[in-house]
């Protein structure tokens, strides 16, 4: 039975290619909308003609898409994605990126669809207002490292779990002891994957695992004290789970998107072919290594933020959006992206409420968030 799927964020990284899994697999998959920011219209509008989709949502340039796509109903505005994840489906794969894809992952439960979940923010910066919504296998992970995690423990027993560990590329400067100078141009060079700016960016600075780690606390139910990251320059191990008896299991495969894609969109069958296996005919080395967290002090952050709970974790995601991108800009240095956020997190932590009731009490804690890291930025400009 053909299922149909909702695609947010179908413009960017996650959504290309979730869209060439269906074309790939007519018979299991049809489009029924897609949504975007709308800073590619050229992108989005092809993509709606291909999957002959009913509804597109948009951020900005409505008009524009609205005139290309005669018939198709265009839904556009800051709240499109929140709009279109509410229509009825069999799966909504939430693809986008920052904390803005927290109130489309909470409409479409809300809506009792399925939601492949990519966007970690939601959450980092609402995960008690996400589990609070989603009944079993509503809410499946797409993240490599979270999807690795789900598979491994599939048909286990959790009270046999130990540990959850988490594996990172190191972005491109695990080898690098002097960060001070890094560019943009260096910064979004990662070596193992393509990903969006935002996302290298945070691969970079290893803020990408930290989120990740909140993440895997509620998607899994785990203690923070029992999830752990080592770096793994090859990525084809995505992540392990420990058990009491000292057993390890790994999931692994090629660096590539589409196995953690395919699976959620058409869990529980697997999809033939989705990505190539490991070529078992050639020579293999995998390096494990623990993190630099002197370099590195963005997981450990995460996971003090993580533990004390509340608002602060919506903080420590929202000031760093804003980092990067002053990072981005040109405004600050590498190196001040986790100071600004360490410094933020330090700013709030008294006054951050302990209880995040719903989507206003998000938004309230991250509009703090940004003002105080734009405060202290001024002051590093």
């Amino acid at each position: 039975m053909t299922r149909e799927l909702v695609i947010l964020g179908s413009t960017g990284s996650i959504g290309v290619q979730a869209l060439e899994i269906v074309e790939a697999n007519p018979s299991l998959f049809t489009v029924v909308a897609l949504t975007a920011a709308g800073s590619n219209p050229e992108l989005l509008i092809a993509q709606a003609k291909k999957f002959k989709v009913k509804v597109v949502g948009v951020a900005k340039n409505g008009d524009l898409i609205r005139q290309a796509l005669p018939g198709v109903e265009v839904i556009d505005g800051p709240h499109a994605s929140t709009e279109v994840a509410a229509i009825s489906c069999d799966v909504v794969l939430n693809g986008i990126t920052g904390s803005i894809g927290l109130a489309p992952t909470l409409a479409a439960l809300d809506a009792d669809n399925r939601v492949a979940l990519a966007n970690k923010e939601s959450l980092v910066a609402g995960g008690d207002l996400v589990l609070a919504r989603a009944k079993k296998d509503q809410l499946l992970p797409v993240d490599s490292e979270h999807s690795a995690i789900w598979q491994a423990l599939i048909g286990e027993d959790r009270k046999e779990v130990s540990k959850l560990i988490l594996t990172a590329s190191g972005g491109p400067f695990r080898d690098r002891a002097d960060l001070s100078g890094v560019t943009v141009q260096e910064a979004l060079a990662h070596p193992t994957w393509v990903m969006g700016p935002v996302v290298t960016i945070n691969s970079a600075t290893l803020m990408n695992k930290g989120l990740e780690i909140i993440e895997a606390h509620y998607l899994f139910n785990t203690a923070y004290a029992q999830i752990e990251a080592v770096i793994h320059p090859q990525s084809v191990v995505h992540s392990m789970v420990e058990f009491v008896d000292g057993s390890t299991i790994a999931q692994g495969s090629p660096p590539n998107m589409k196995g953690p894609i395919s699976l959620a969109l058409s869990y529980p069958h697997r999809v033939a072919a989705a990505t190539a296996p490991i070529d078992w005919t050639q020579s293999h080395t995998w390096n494990f290594a623990p993190i630099d967290s002197q370099r590195f002090p963005a997981v450990a952050l995460a996971r003090e933020v993580g533990a004390i709970g509340g608002g602060l974790p919506a903080v420590f995601n929202a000031a760093n959006e804003v980092a990067v991108q002053a990072f981005v800009d040109g405004d600050i240095k590498f190196t001040e992206i986790v100071k600004t956020v360490s410094a933020v997190v330090d700013a709030l932590r008294g006054s951050v409420s302990a209880t995040l009731r719903d989507l206003a009490d998000v938004s309230a804690v991250e509009e703090d968030a940004r003002r105080t890291a734009r405060e202290l930025l001024k002051k590093v400009g």
